[in-house]
């Protein structure tokens, strides 16, 4: 996990163990520390390895079909669309959107705080955020501002006068789909910061879905659009491509920080 700059960050984990957080919000800590950040390298010592280095010295303790099934998980990754949630409160919910996230391919993932207090819910990533770029925000004009300086359309799942179909977002430029609290939905200050808002198809009775559905349908839709309008979801660029490698060889190999540490040692 990343944190967006704001405010200075102390771990959430730490303060639950100092403070004696409320159950829910040690769920949330333990699942956001443990989720992935943008990986640049790693430091041993007073070397930097390079995203090179570590492929060279951690693929001879990964088997063929695990190196295999890395490759071809990269060939469907994109920075391209990136899941963000606001105030959302129930565990569970951030959990299951993460793991659409992952599971489709969407590297970038967003979470905005907003002093929220956390409702936990027995479902779990499975693992899914420590494959994912998580960055945590304390309030949601730092996150806009980045987003937007990144180059993203944001566009908000909302019910509003201009809002369009989820059909009619094109997915093919860079997106920002945000998904806001269970009960409120997104704040004044993203709607008023969004590029475009979007609604999803419901011709029955139903007039609304639980957040963890909704991302599914929309981030589903946004994979779509792309394979069928590049023939993949995927995209990254050969430094991303050698970036993520080096980073889901670290997170496959047991002791890789001690094996990386040796090869170091072997280069002086």
């Amino acid at each position: 996990m990343r944190r967006g700059r704001g405010s200075p960050f102390a771990s959430w984990l730490l303060l639950a163990k100092i403070w004696d957080m409320e159950e829910p919000d040690k769920v949330m800590a333990e699942l956001l520390e443990s989720s992935g950040t943008r990986f640049d390298g790693v430091r041993i010592g007073d070397r930097k390895l390079t995203p090179i280095d570590v492929v060279s010295a951690l693929i001879p303790h990964l088997s063929e079909s695990r190196i295999a099934r890395i490759d071809e998980i990269l060939e469907g990754r994109t920075y391209d669309v990136a899941p963000v949630v606001e105030g959302v409160i129930n565990t569970g919910n951030v959990s299951a959107v993460m793991r659409t996230a992952e599971g489709l391919g969407f590297q970038p993932f967003h979470v905005i705080s907003n002093d929220v207090p956390f409702k936990h819910s027995s479902r779990t990533t499975q693992g899914a955020q420590k494959w994912l770029d998580v960055t945590v925000w304390d309030k949601t004009p730092e996150c806009v501002e980045h987003l937007k300086d990144s180059g993203y359309t944001i566009v908000v799942t909302a019910l509003t006068d201009s809002a369009v179909p989820l059909e009619q977002v094109d997915f093919t430029r860079k997106t920002a789909l945000v998904f806001g609290n269970e009960a409120n939905g997104c704040t004044d200050a993203m709607l008023e910061a969004a590029d475009q808002a979007c609604i999803l198809p419901s011709p029955g009775f139903v007039q609304s879905y639980n957040i963890s559905v909704a991302a599914a349908m929309s981030l589903y839709a946004a994979f779509a659009v792309r394979v069928r309008t590049f023939g993949q979801n995927g995209n990254l660029s050969m430094s991303d491509m050698e970036r993520l490698r080096a980073d889901f060889y670290i997170r496959s190999v047991r002791s890789a920080d001690t094996i990386l540490r040796r090869w170091a040692e072997g280069l002086d």
